[in-house]
């Protein structure tokens, strides 16, 4: 049947939306996380491991999200997915935790981006103060940017283009081909016992953002047989791309090397290319950085609106200044929420370990919502279904909760942090729906 005359086909291919999947799961912390999983895992072989394992339990749960994005190609998100399976106080407990941590995770990778700045500029002053002092001033800078403007924002990050991928690429082939291999000890020399667990916290930090295939069903043609394609060539590029370049890091500098470099990408590109090398990879790194804390901060206050239009939060999120296009309301809220934990917290470790517990809990439940949609038969038709159902789903919500349960025994104070802001969404729910005069739960 051919298409109707002056209709354009818009939709995604199996290779665009790999590319999509792609561009969701590569980020900045694949330039920092390999340290701190190198000390954890303390050999190369477990070191390696932990990036494999990561890997495919993130294909599992890309294709869990596939899924439930499929059959619920709804707009909203975990809120609307979660809403209609179970209760719209905990969808909104849920949203407000991420929406709370996302600034905590933009801090993060600003952390990241100020380490390399600062080991670019001051190479024998690379920690301490003035990695939080370089890091706040990034992200105060990029709010007063935004808040001169829309214009002014998406111009920033149009020039704050991110080459990651091509970094990975030739950062491996360089280290490859030119490196000599580590002639240095090839196990981190520490007193803790190996722990895969513990290793795997950064694993999935770095490999972080595969979740949003739930909202690109609806995007791509004849999505029950190209999307499941799609999800997996992604995440298996992926993947490849992380194994390659960690590979050439333990090649490179041994799992000591890698263990005591928290600029690792930066050491890697000064055994392979030298001093040059050294900086002009550090200067890209912190340029992606800075281009991630824009787009965060770009879209962060646009989602408090959404929420302001539910009656979840106060109907000031919905004032918009005519001449910026920017709700000032949303834009302080998310650098508090940005500035805040990034000042308490003051080290990239912490932040990491503070954004990953709610993650590992959010994703989770969302994902749980997959044996909910397929007992009661929704969307069932046209709906792409994840192999081995129910055991990989079971087994991927499993591996989550283990890894959130991990996190609350070695770092308590940010498990019960986040529990807290969990909780404070239930009243904070019912006030918002109370103010707004909406029902705590719709007919």
């Amino acid at each position: 049947m051919r298409p109707e005359a002056g209709k354009i086909d818009a939709k995604l291919g199996t290779f665009d939306t790999a590319m999509v999947v792609v561009s969701l799961v590569v980020g900045i912390g694949i330039f920092r996380t390999p340290a701190i999983v190198a000390r954890e895992a303390r050999t190369p072989g477990l070191f390696l491991l932990a990036w494999g394992i990561g890997g495919l339990v993130s294909l599992v749960g890309a294709l869990v999200f596939a899924e439930i994005g499929s059959r619920h190609p709804r707009a909203g998100g975990y809120y609307r997915v979660v809403a209609d399976c179970y209760h719209p106080a905990l969808a909104f407990s849920l949203n407000w935790a991420q929406t709370l941590m996302q600034g905590a995770g933009a801090a993060g990778v600003a952390f990241i981006g100020a380490e390399y700045l600062v080991g670019l500029l001051l190479p024998e002053r690379r920690g301490g103060s003035r990695v939080l002092l370089v890091a706040l001033v990034l992200m105060l800078v990029l709010l007063v940017l935004n808040g001169l403007g829309i214009r002014v924002g998406a111009g920033t990050q149009n020039v704050l283009s991110m080459l990651k991928i091509a970094m990975i690429v030739g950062l491996a082939v360089a280290a490859l081909a030119l490196a000599p291999k580590a002639s240095g000890t090839s196990v981190v020399p520490t007193a803790a016992p190996a722990g895969l667990a513990a290793a795997l916290i950064p694993v999935f930090y770095a490999y972080g953002g595969y979740h949003m295939t739930m909202n690109l069903g609806a995007d791509v043609k004849n999505a029950r047989r190209r999307f499941p394609l799609a999800v997996t060539a992604g995440m298996l590029t992926v993947v490849g791309l992380y194994l390659v370049l960690n590979f050439a890091y333990v090649r490179t500098l041994g799992a000591g090397g890698v263990a005591e470099s928290k600029l690792v990408a930066a050491a890697l590109a000064r055994a392979s290319l030298g001093a040059a090398g050294e900086k002009v990879v550090s200067a890209l790194i912190f340029l992606s950085a800075a281009g991630f804390v824009n787009a965060t901060v770009l879209q962060m206050p646009r989602s408090y609106y959404a929420m302001g239009e539910d009656g979840v939060l106060p109907r000031v999120f919905l004032r918009v200044d005519q001449r910026t296009q920017v709700s000032t309301a949303g834009l302080v809220l998310f650098g508090v929420t940005m500035l805040v934990p990034a000042f308490l917290l003051g080290s990239f470790e912490k932040l990491l370990n503070y954004v990953i517990f709610t993650d590992m809990l959010t994703l989770a439940v969302v994902s749980s919502t997959l044996f909910a949609l397929r007992g009661r038969g929704e969307g069932k038709d046209g709906a792409f279904r994840i192999p081995g159902f129910p055991v990989l789903p079971a087994l991927y919500v499993l591996a989550l909760a283990a890894v959130a349960a991990h996190v609350a025994v070695t770092e308590p104070r940010l498990a019960l942090t986040g529990t807290a802001i969990l909780v404070t969404g239930w009243p904070l729910f019912l006030l918002g729906r109370r103010l707004s005069g909406c029902p705590a739960k719709p007919a």
